[in-house]
């Protein structure tokens, strides 16, 4: 066999002129105050590849930078219009975008670390910042969207289970060392986790947000018969 060139792989690729015309995963995904701007970046990009409806960045989540001429902007809002363009917008007063003093994160600013790994995926996912990930999930189920927890609770189901999945729907991922909070649990429908065989307890967050979410997109385009 052969492997593919980079221009032979780019074919078969969306551009960002062409993102909008891309069938979406109908799925939201929460992030509960990751730590890492490497594990967002990580997971901005596998966003991309599964192409996902929305990041929520919430708590002490890392974004990615705003545009220089918004630096003092004082909420992130999307960084997608309705025309498919890059951008940023601002609402309202939010205190939260102060430096975090337990991870000295410049959430103000946005955390540049998140492009290494995002490599350009920032610019075809949207993505919003929300400081109170409790508004954000009300927000979702005022709207009839179902909220999973990637979670191990006493109800935990298998990630590979299909009848699960009922778009469109928000999955929530947590913090790599205490996980999704019970607050956010508490107004989860459900939660999906991933079976483990070794000594250890869990999989780093972006390897196990990876494993789910191309679950969803496999029986997503079985029901919409996509390929």
């Amino acid at each position: 066999m052969r492997k593919l060139t980079h221009d032979e792989i780019s074919v078969n690729r969306s551009s960002l002129d062409q993102i909008h015309t891309v069938k979406k995963l109908p799925v939201y995904v929460l992030l509960n105050s990751i730590r890492s701007s490497y594990n967002v970046g990580s997971i901005f990009r596998t966003s991309d590849a599964v192409m996902i409806e929305k990041l929520i960045l919430t708590g002490y989540t890392p974004h990615p930078p705003l545009p220089a001429n918004l630096q003092n902007a004082r909420a992130v809002i999307s960084s997608e219009s309705s025309s498919g363009k890059s951008l940023t917008s601002i609402k309202g007063k939010d205190s939260s975008l102060q430096q975090d003093q337990e991870f000295r994160m410049p959430t103000q600013t946005g955390n540049k670390d998140v492009l290494k790994t995002a490599l350009g995926s920032t610019q075809s996912v949207k993505w919003e910042y929300i400081k109170n990930p409790i508004d954000a999930v009300k927000d979702l189920k005022s709207k009839g969207i179902k909220i999973c927890a990637l979670e191990l609770t006493e109800n935990s189901k298998p990630y590979y289970d299909p009848t699960l999945y009922n778009f469109p729907l928000c999955l929530v991922v947590g913090n790599e060392i205490t996980g999704v909070s019970q607050e956010i649990l508490d107004l989860c429908d459900y939660s999906i986790e991933i079976p483990q065989y070794g000594i250890k307890q869990s999989l780093n967050v972006a390897v196990a947000y990876g494993i789910a979410i191309f679950e969803m997109r496999k029986v997503f385009d079985s029901l919409v018969n996509v390929k």
